[in-house]
């Protein structure tokens, strides 16, 4: 199934700028002041109320002080959970992030009711300098076993191959920039410029420069039967492509973003996604600005099995 009813979050404690991901991370810009923490957590518990009244799952774990860990607030780039019981642990680019994989979030989704049969560590690759950003920098298409990546210092493209071939996956692999300072540059993420839903794809295609690679992506997407809807490189600036789709406990499906995310959409675009799902946004201004992810980031499915 492409979507489900529970996802992880955690609570920050101490959020910040992180220096060390925004050495690639074009989406950040340090306006940390004294207040970034109460107001990144203010903007997570309204996150989490929204998504919690129309019935959705959220398991909140909050962080703790020591290690710092200014980028906690984004589970979903070091951990996956499976349908199949398996937890993968992802190998991650700044050595500060690396400290956010703590078995008690783990434990606490096992706690919430989950089986989690099998913990997969393939971290061990950031020896070589190699990494693959869990679902930040994989999108998956579950339903016809296809996995999206885009490649980046965040995600290596042998990394990703041989992922796809131990989960069974059809990998689709391509390069897409974003123009930052002048230049074209790697986006850092797959998950700010695409998302996949269970009947249509948010993506901006404007940002695979080449053709070859754009016109695969397309043709991939068309051959699964759902609707392209287009979004500009303008509005992936404003995170329009860190979207996530979830149900709730009926089965009803929603599209998940930020305020800033949904204010950057046409009426055609919205009326294009409410075709199939309704809309939650949320206000995640001072997680963006400073964090350089939104909603989607702060998301970590949890598809296991239930006890």
């Amino acid at each position: 199934m492409q979507t489900t009813d529970t996802v992880l979050m955690i609570e920050p404690v101490a959020f910040g700028y992180n220096a060390q991901t925004a050495e690639n991370n074009y989406f950040q810009v340090n306006s940390e002041n004294s207040e970034t923490q109460e107001k990144a957590l203010q903007e997570f518990k309204n996150f989490v109320e929204k998504l919690r009244s129309k019935g959705i799952n959220v398991i909140t774990v909050k962080d703790t002080l020591e290690p710092h860990k200014p980028d906690s607030i984004f589970p979903n780039n070091w951990v996956s959970f499976g349908s199949d019981g398996k937890a993968f642990l992802y190998p991650m680019f700044a050595p500060n992030r690396r400290d956010e994989r703590r078995p008690e979030i783990l434990e606490a989704v096992e706690n919430a009711g989950y089986d989690i049969k099998q913990v997969e560590d393939i971290s061990n690759s950031e020896n070589e300098d190699k990494y693959l950003e869990g679902t930040g920098s994989m999108i998956f298409d579950h339903d016809n076993k296809i996995a999206y990546g885009s490649v980046s210092l965040r995600l290596d493209e042998g990394l990703f191959r041989e992922f796809c071939e131990k989960t069974g996956y059809k990998p689709v692999v391509f390069h897409s920039f974003q123009t930052a300072g002048g230049e074209r540059l790697p986006i850092y993420h797959t998950n700010v410029m695409m998302c996949v839903a269970d009947r249509f794809v948010v993506i901006c295609l404007d940002c695979i420069d080449d053709e070859v690679e754009r016109r695969n992506v397309v043709e991939v997407i068309r051959s699964t039967n759902k609707e392209i809807i287009e979004i500009s490189e303008e509005q992936m600036q404003q995170f329009a492509g860190n979207m996530l789709q979830v149900r709730n406990s009926e089965g009803k499906t929603f599209l998940v973003m930020s305020e800033t995310a949904y204010k950057s959409l046409t009426k055609e675009q919205i009326a294009a996604i409410e075709n199939y799902s309704e809309i939650i946004y949320a206000d995640l201004n001072t997680i963006e600005v400073n964090g350089g992810g939104s909603a989607r980031c702060m998301l970590a499915e949890v598809f296991l099995p239930k006890r």
